[in-house]
């Protein structure tokens, strides 16, 4: 949960960086989130544990399509909030557990209970609703929605520890970043080091990514998909509050509807998973 937090306030770090072109944010988000991972790694005398990952073929092939899709699930973010669509982008996120508890059902044979269904069923109305009233940026919560569901089944099903396997993901994303910073600081476009506050917000842009991203990782690797799927609602109405209220984008009559079908499956979800704890703990008592 505080990583879906974390990421519900991201919009107000990256509007402070709107000046500073979305594929360098990205990149300076690879170069010191593998710099923080690294000297996390080292003080935790664990540095050694990226050796076999980077020997074990099978673990370094899913570990680059996971870097991949984050990649493209950063630089498609960025891109729409700095560009002015936060709601499309808290749409896409809207849209993701969705798409996660589909492929846990799907892939991974995970069951639903009936309150959990019905759930899943109102917030698929109440997306729907939302991505009709947003055709022209449907494009940036697809990609979003995606991109994320996809690395989550496949951080899920990679045994590796959630900081190492993100530290060979960024060490994997690596050469392309620094190909581009090089390229971008050599035709005089680099924003990094032109004043301390851009600067000071892109080095911590490290701790903004890797932290979120540790939490999730441990998590998928505890909850079932349809648990993680669901939960991950907090962070896209975090973000869609903060496309209106902090932002000023219009909300229209559609998106009200939605917004308020969604957070009605949330309750939903919420009683069902804490009735069947409930019947759980008796049935072990």
């Amino acid at each position: 949960m505080t990583a879906y937090g974390l990421w519900g306030l991201l919009p107000i770090y990256f509007k402070l960086l709107h000046h500073v072109n979305a594929v360098e944010i990205v990149s300076q988000r690879i170069l010191w989130s593998l710099l923080l991972i690294l000297a996390l790694l080292l003080a935790r005398r664990s540095l050694a544990d990226l050796g076999p990952i980077l020997r074990d073929r099978r673990l370094l092939s899913a570990l680059a399509a996971s870097a991949v899709m984050i990649g493209a699930n950063w630089l498609t973010y960025v891109w729409a909030v700095n560009a002015g669509h936060v709601l499309a982008a808290s749409l896409g996120y809207f849209l993701n557990p969705l798409v996660t508890v589909g492929l846990g059902v799907l892939l991974l044979r995970e069951r639903l209970r009936r309150g959990q269904v019905a759930a899943v069923g109102i917030a698929a109305v109440g997306v729907a609703i939302m991505a009709a009233t947003a055709l022209t940026t449907l494009w940036i919560s697809v990609a979003l929605a995606l991109s994320f569901a996809f690395y989550a089944l496949i951080r899920k099903l990679t045994p590796v520890a959630p900081m190492a396997g993100l530290g060979v993901e960024t060490l994997l994303l690596m050469p392309a970043a620094m190909a581009y910073l090089f390229w971008l600081s050599a035709h005089g476009g680099i924003s990094f080091g032109q004043d301390a506050p851009t600067t000071i917000l892109l080095i911590a842009a490290g701790a903004v990514t890797t932290v979120p991203l540790l939490l999730f990782a441990t998590a998928a690797h505890r909850l079932p998909m349809a648990t993680l799927g669901l939960l991950q609602y907090l962070a896209p109405s975090m973000q869609f509050l903060c496309g209106i209220l902090l932002f000023g984008e219009r909300l229209t009559a559609g998106q009200m509807t939605s917004f308020a079908l969604i957070w009605l499956s949330l309750i939903l979800f919420a009683a069902d998973s804490l009735t069947a704890a409930r019947r759980n703990r008796l049935a072990t008592a």
